[in-house]
């Protein structure tokens, strides 16, 4: 019998973590006496089960505790000070019976950060995460997260950043951030930020007739040596996206999405990445509510900007309907019109007073391209089903 065994780690980045719950007790000790104290406890624990027959190993466990400490200081003239302190502790175990196996862990911090708020300003620096823009699930603005469409859970990893954020009266608001320390590709990306460079960026949302818009940037360093899918290596490639997003209720949910990244170096196709959406979403008043939405993605690789040469058509379609108080169908179909696939997904959920269960089935190609929040697509690909329990408490 083959065995592997992966030891289990520490992430260096909760020394990071330390430093907040130094910081924390400091926001109570600087409140005046009239301010409002409130300290939360709370956590998740989850574990599944996956199937997946045509997996190189065909079982997989996986159990994860996220414990998470809330604190918050609001004083007379309505400023909040407040923070969030929660950790990542899972292990998983795989295995091919009468074959191999494979055992895996780690604790590492999932998010840390401290804030001041007031009506209309905040500041928030630490790990967090940062997500924006108008689509629903094919999502071309998912540039500081790795939201997985198939996880009920929603899980995803935080970035190390400050952001401000300011409200206007009139529903604008512009947000600012940078980010830094931050090593792994996020989203859509395939080149890895160079960590010893700092990113930033920002965003201006405003209203629009029947709806909002929203224009983006953001600028870091790329890093691209080690990568085998390039013949030309930089440890500094300069990077700009931009992106554009709208949305309008007009009785049907409509929306746009889309985003541009330019790297001020040749790296053959990967040099200007383009991807748009388009999407609609409606509730039928059938039975309990019969809620489906679509969505168009064109995702583009190019020398030049804009060229659409090395193109990629996605098209979802998901529907979600409640069978009671308790019970919940969803469905996702994906059809991938470059390479005439179909991936397929199904989940029943039943929610208790702080218990949910789940059944999931899918039935996808070997090899895919749609972002997992696992970090392994091995485990969704072929056909199989996974079971879920989840406490919260």
């Amino acid at each position: 019998m083959k065995f592997c065994l992966r030891r289990f780690g520490i992430h260096g980045n909760i020394l990071k973590i330390v430093i907040f719950i130094a910081i924390i007790p400091g926001f109570s000790s600087a409140a005046c006496l009239e301010a409002q104290d409130s300290l939360k406890v709370s956590g998740q624990v989850s574990a599944w089960l996956n199937i997946n027959p045509s997996g190189k190993l065909p079982v997989w466990f996986n159990g994860r505790y996220i414990p998470q400490l809330n604190l918050s200081t609001k004083d007379k003239k309505s400023r909040l000070f407040d923070s969030e302190l929660s950790a990542n502790i899972y292990g998983n175990a795989a295995f091919q019976p009468f074959d191999s196996s494979y055992f895996s862990g780690r604790i590492k911090p999932y998010r840390g950060w401290v804030r001041f708020s007031t009506n209309q300003l905040e500041l928030r620096l630490g790990l967090q995460k940062i997500n924006f823009g108008s689509a629903s699930i094919l999502r071309p603005l998912m540039w500081f997260d790795q939201l997985d469409p198939r996880d009920p859970l929603h899980l995803t990893d935080g970035v190390w950043a400050l952001l401000g954020r300011y409200y206007f009266l009139n529903n604008v608001n512009i947000w600012v951030w940078g980010l830094y320390g931050n090593n792994k590709p996020m989203g859509w990306e395939v080149v890895p930020v160079n960590k010893r460079y700092p990113e930033f960026g920002g965003r201006i949302q405003l209203p629009v007739p029947g709806g909002e818009a929203a224009v983006s940037y953001h600028h870091r360093i790329a890093d691209n040596r080690g990568m085998e899918i390039f013949t030309g290596y930089y440890d500094r490639i300069p990077e700009d996206r931009f992106g554009l997003d709208a949305k309008w209720d007009l009785n049907i949910g409509l929306w746009v999405e889309g985003s541009w990244t330019k790297k001020w170096k040749d790296i053959g196709p990967y040099t200007n990445e383009e991807i748009l959406n388009a999407g609609i979403d409606y509730t039928f008043g059938i039975g309990n509510g019969l809620y489906v939405a679509c969505e168009q993605l064109l995702v583009s690789l190019d020398e030049k900007p804009f060229g659409f040469r090395d193109k990629r058509f996605l098209s979802l379609a998901t529907a979600n309907y409640p069978l009671g108080l308790f019970d919940r169908l969803t469905g996702i179909l994906f059809f991938d019109w470059s390479a005439n696939k179909i991936y397929n997904f199904v989940s029943w959920q039943r929610q208790y007073d702080k218990i949910t269960i789940y059944i999931m089935g899918y039935w996808n190609p070997e090899t895919f391209i749609l972002p997992s929040s696992t970090g392994n697509n091995e485990l969704f690909s072929g056909k199989g089903i996974q079971l879920m329990f989840v406490f919260n408490h």
